[in-house]
């Protein structure tokens, strides 16, 4: 083989080596990245934000700036509640999926539904991502205390409750701070604007980098 054939040869496979290098790349980086979902409501659906102000994308953007590598899935449904979670889980949190955010109450709170009802919900929703091998982190919600009584310590109780039957991580109160403050909601007063939801994202990202990382 004459030099010059031989160095065109180098130079043809320097660039297909060049050329698959893209294709390559983001494939074995998708590979390393954690499967984070949130089980949730309209507030972790995004309602009323573009995709960009969503709590995905702000928890996914949070997670990065921890140094944690995950890709967070979507899972909110408008209007659900625990029992809505409780009979959707498995394709909210399908095959793959290393930790789950289990945001749920807040419409079973609009409906007064029977703390005991959530509490056994959400008892079965975490013993089925559990038995899956997927990490948990529950994420509570406590009523204002304005609105203190039986049937608010009942419901807060639930969450304590399965948490620390169940032994996983928990976030007490993931609305602290923004349910009913009008400069954290959008104008129907119950959806965080953007801003709201930037602070909801700096609460669960250490706690879900913490999962992450223990697995």
């Amino acid at each position: 083989m004459s030099s010059s054939s031989a160095s065109r040869r180098a130079v043809v496979c320097a660039a297909a080596s060049l050329a698959l290098t893209p294709v390559l790349a983001p494939a074995a980086e998708a590979a390393a990245l954690h499967k984070v979902a949130i089980l949730g409501d309209s507030i972790t659906a995004g309602w009323g934000l573009p995709p960009p102000d969503a709590l995905p994308a702000r928890l996914q953007g949070e997670l990065a700036r921890l140094g944690a590598a995950a890709k967070v899935v979507p899972s909110g449904v408008i209007g659900d509640t625990t029992a809505g979670g409780l009979a959707r889980v498995d394709s909210a949190a399908p095959h793959g999926t290393d930790l789950c955010i289990v945001a749920l109450g807040g419409n079973d709170l609009l409906q007064g539904a029977d703390p005991t009802a959530v509490k056994a919900n959400l008892d079965k929703i975490v013993h089925r991502l559990k038995g899956r091998g997927v990490t948990v982190v529950l994420a509570g919600l406590k009523l204002p205390a304005a609105l203190d009584g039986p049937y608010a310590t009942a419901f807060d109780a639930a969450f304590t409750s399965v948490a620390r039957a169940d032994g996983v991580l928990y976030v007490p109160n993931m609305l602290e701070g923004v349910m009913l403050n009008p400069a954290l909601n959008q104008s129907d007063g119950v959806h965080p604007n953007a801003a709201g939801v930037e602070l909801i994202a700096r609460r669960l990202a250490p706690v879900v980098a913490r999962g992450l990382s223990a697995r």
